[in-house]
């Protein structure tokens, strides 16, 4: 039972200091190793400073920070105090950042050296933003993070906040490409932790974790940070990009016990020659995977290489973790797993009753790690919040034993590399190139079955197609979105299915899509 009375930090950092572990590794970080006591004393000073900063309870703090003990003290310490820390993807384009800094009216944020260039862009143009602390050397106008925060108290009692107040948000993409911000309560990670934590990976105190999902995703927070945190066991930060062997480096090296990935980087490493060789996974007992279906053939790639099992699960940014997984030696390859103790699952057809097992039906989930709303969004919260459940978006099938099977999205949008895409918003970018009149987004399989961006482009007059001008429109859009968003993908048309209203049939384009008969593409 949770307490009425719950500041998250407490919990999470102070409650292992007030129970002698303030000597106990809680961080591994580029060689160096940091105890729980110098996460409490972080947290503390940081915490400080945001009062310093004129940052009151409530108050949201943007985080863009890449995986370091930075982005630790900071979120901890903007949750005690009482304010809201925002992790923010770190891959965006100054344009969201705007949009990230107008919505949550932020009045400060911290943000690694690297990706304080984005921010600076966009700062005349955001009202409510008084302060840019950088983690690194700060340029002029900005305020250094090392020598703020270390002048301050290592000491700070957390605010008196409920275990119902909001403790953090975390964005996610919608179908427009515009973000919504889920809103995350202070008992939301304690949830996440009795469940998944607890039946799924079996976490205890002498469990070292390394996730390739970075901090600022709900999934890798959860996987690299609380769950960890819970216990009193260590969290392995690795601040680079995930590259394949720099992964296996890692894992190696540090030794963790429990790997967490998405199913692209998973692809991605069983492409490494002579890994099974070259490297040591001797250590890990659980291979952990969610942000989009895991498909079978690389679980069993995986298996056979490694000889370890993946537990490939579903979750999402307004559960803050996940729901449905499988287990330790009741692995289905290819399904989601069984609902996750403390969680509650049900496929309803569109008529609005249960289907039968089988048939495909719309994934709903109910409990009690749910955000309260989307900021701002009461539309949006509306559609997806009724009562007590919340409608994922996904369609999935359940067997017989309770395992579900993904049967692809309710709505246009696309998961690549574990990531949201709108097709939308892809579309918006193409269509600012001049040699495009129009274009359809839809997800398409690569040859590891993964899902990734494919644009069906309809040409101005005069334009050709050529491999040429492939690569412009892919490099095009990469320039004016996140990376990860560009289509992998273009097939030139004639023209575009639409139906009499002229809206874009997605659905004919998807079928198209998955026919190689009548498609011809690389990958």
């Amino acid at each position: 039972m949770i307490p009425r009375d719950l500041n998250a930090a407490r919990w999470f950092v102070d409650r292992h200091i007030e129970e002698g572990r303030d000597g106990r590794l809680a961080i591994t970080y580029e060689g160096r190793q940091l105890s729980y006591g110098d996460v409490y004393a972080g947290a503390n000073r940081l915490g400080n400073l945001l009062r310093r900063l004129g940052v009151t309870r409530e108050q949201r703090v943007v985080l863009l920070l890449h995986d370091s003990p930075e982005f630790v003290w900071t979120f901890w310490g903007a949750l005690k105090i009482g304010a809201v820390p925002v992790p923010t993807n770190t891959l965006l384009k100054p344009r969201d950042y705007e949009y990230i800094l107008k919505d949550s009216r932020a009045t400060v944020v911290i943000a690694s050296e690297p990706l304080v260039t984005a921010v600076e862009e966009v700062r005349a143009r955001s009202p409510d933003l008084a302060h840019v602390v950088v983690v690194g050397r700060p340029a002029a106008g900005q305020l250094a993070y090392a020598e703020l925060a270390g002048a301050e108290s290592a000491e700070l009692a957390p605010a008196a906040t409920t275990k119902d107040d909001v403790a953090f948000w975390q964005y996610t993409s919608g179908t427009t490409g515009t973000p919504k911000a889920a809103v995350h309560l202070h008992h939301d990670m304690l949830v996440c932790c009795e469940a998944f934590g607890r039946h799924v990976l079996e976490i205890g105190p002498e469990d070292r974790t390394f996730s390739v999902a970075k901090l600022f995703f709900a999934y890798g927070l959860g996987n690299a940070l609380y769950f960890p945190f819970h216990v009193g066991a260590s969290t392995i930060l690795y601040p680079g990009r995930p590259e394949p062997a720099k992964v296996f480096d890692v894992i190696t090296r540090e030794r963790p016990t429990l790997f967490y990935a998405v199913p692209t980087a998973f692809a991605a490493m069983l492409q490494v020659p002579h890994a099974e060789r070259l490297y040591d996974l001797g250590s890990v007992r659980i291979c952990s995977s969610a942000g989009e279906p895991l498909p079978k053939a690389i679980y069993e790639r995986w298996l056979e290489k490694f000889g370890l099992e993946i537990l490939d699960g579903i979750g999402s940014t307004e559960m803050c973790h996940t729901f449905i997984a499988n287990r330790r030696g009741r692995v289905r390859p290819g399904s989601s797993g069984t609902v996750v103790p403390g969680y509650e699952a049900k496929l309803m057809g569109d008529d609005g009753r249960e289907v039968a097992v089988g048939e495909v039906g719309n994934l709903m989930v109910k409990g009690d790690s749910a955000c309260s709303c989307y900021w701002n969004q009461h539309e949006r919260t509306k559609q997806t919040i009724e009562g007590e459940w919340v409608r994922t978006g996904d369609k999935y099938t359940r067997d017989a034993d309770g395992y579900f099977w993904y049967a692809g999205r309710s709505d246009d949008m696309i998961k690549a590399g574990g990531m949201w895409v709108s097709p939308a918003e892809v579309e918006g970018a193409l269509a600012e190139h001049p040699a495009v009149v129009e274009s359809g987004v839809v997800g398409a399989e690569d040859k590891d079955e993964l899902v990734k961006p494919l644009a069906f482009v309809v040409l101005a007059r005069g334009q050709s197609a050529s491999p040429a001008l492939e690569a412009e429109l892919k490099a095009f859009v990469k320039e004016r979105l996140a990376p990860y968003k560009y289509p992998r993908w273009i097939v030139f048309v004639d023209e575009l299915p639409k139906t009499a209203t002229g809206k874009i049939q997605r659905f004919k384009l998807r079928e198209i899509a998955a026919d190689p008969s009548r498609l011809r593409r690389s990958g």
